[in-house]
Formats: structure tokens, sequence, C-alpha cells
């Protein structure tokens, strides 16, 4: 018997030693960080389907504002202003695609208040090993795919998201140095002037 526990020590140490199951951060919770600020600019990593990467910066200004930045030699843009998504192809001489925002998973995340609960796009809300998922399409357009918004705990923050195509293909943004507060001019959005200066 003594030998039985002599056995056991190290497999009982170990075990206790492993971090405690991931406990999914609630909707509300959620919700409540994203309404404790008005801006936020984090750089961000660009993984595409295949396996080529970007990097940039992202910027935020809720409600309804965001812009993200593509470092150089890349000059696509996207900006988020004006109740419009505008994206900007570097190969292309036309102007910018254009979207209604409300149309777009965005929308949740730069509404005025957010409220991830009765937000009808979510439609999915899980775990990832210690992370929290939260996963959002249009209900009315699922040819659009969906996109998994990741977070972190302690302290809660938003870390990545997943674009999932329709055809199985996935482009990942991870985010890093995530800050929130600072003043941003309204010209970071504004659609019509990007367009002027490109």
């Amino acid at each position: 018997m003594k030998h039985l526990r002599l056995l056991l020590v190290p497999v009982l140490a170990t075990f206790l030693a492993l971090p405690a199951a991931a406990e999914k951060l609630s909707l509300n919770t959620l919700s409540n960080y994203f309404n404790s600020f008005e801006t936020a600019q984090s750089r961000f990593t660009q993984i595409n389907a295949d396996g080529s990467k970007s990097a940039g910066t992202l910027y935020m200004r809720r409600p309804g504002r965001a812009r993200f930045e593509y470092d150089p030699p890349n000059e696509a843009l996207v900006i988020a202003g004006g109740g419009q998504v505008a994206i900007f192809d570097q190969k292309s001489n036309a102007g910018p695609e254009q979207y209604p925002l409300s149309r777009t998973p965005l929308s949740i995340i730069l509404a005025k208040r957010v409220n991830l609960a009765q937000a009808r796009m979510v439609t999915g809300h899980g775990t990832r090993g210690t992370d929290t998922v939260v996963r959002a399409r249009d209900p009315q357009k699922p040819e659009y795919g969906s996109i998994d918004l990741i977070f972190a705990a302690n302290p809660t923050r938003l870390i990545e998201w997943i674009i999932n195509d329709p055809s199985g293909s996935k482009t990942r943004v991870i985010l890093s140095n995530f800050k929130t507060g600072g003043n941003m001019p309204a010209s970071l959005f504004d659609i019509t002037l990007a367009a002027n200066r490109r």
C-alpha cells in the first residue's frame, strides 16, 4: 500500500498542476467589456487561407467606426464609417467595394450599446482551450459565412477572430497590444476622404 501511495504522488502532483477547465465568459461580461471603451487601437496579423500573412493597425471608434490599415507594401484598406464598410483593393483602380455595416458581423461590436445576448447574429457561444468563442453570422445571408470572436480572460480582452468562408477556408486575424482609450480623428473613418486620397 505504501508503494502504491508513492506511485500516485507524482501522478496527483501532475494532475493538480494542470490548469482548471476553461469557464467561458458570459455574453454579459463580453458585452460589458466592449461597452467599457469608446476607442481602441491594436496591431494585427492576418493569416490567410493560403498561409500568406500581412500585418497592420486596427483603429476602432464606437459607435460604428473602424479602420484596418495594412503595412506597406500592402496597400489594402478597410474602413467602417457612415453606416458602410468599404474595402479598398490595392490591385483595383475602381472605387472601394461597399457593404452596409448592419449586414456585417462588425456591426455587433461597433454598436453604440453592445448586447451579445440579444444580437440576432450570435449563433454560438463556447470555449477553445482557456478562451471563450462567440460565433456570429447573418441569418439572412448564410452564404457570407461566419466569424468567430475569441476572448481571453483575466483581464477580459478580444485577442483574435476567425472568418469562416462558406467554402471552408479560414482567415485569422490575431490582435496584439490591444489598447483602449485615446483620441482618434473622424478623418480616419471617412470613406470618401480615403477614396479621394488613393
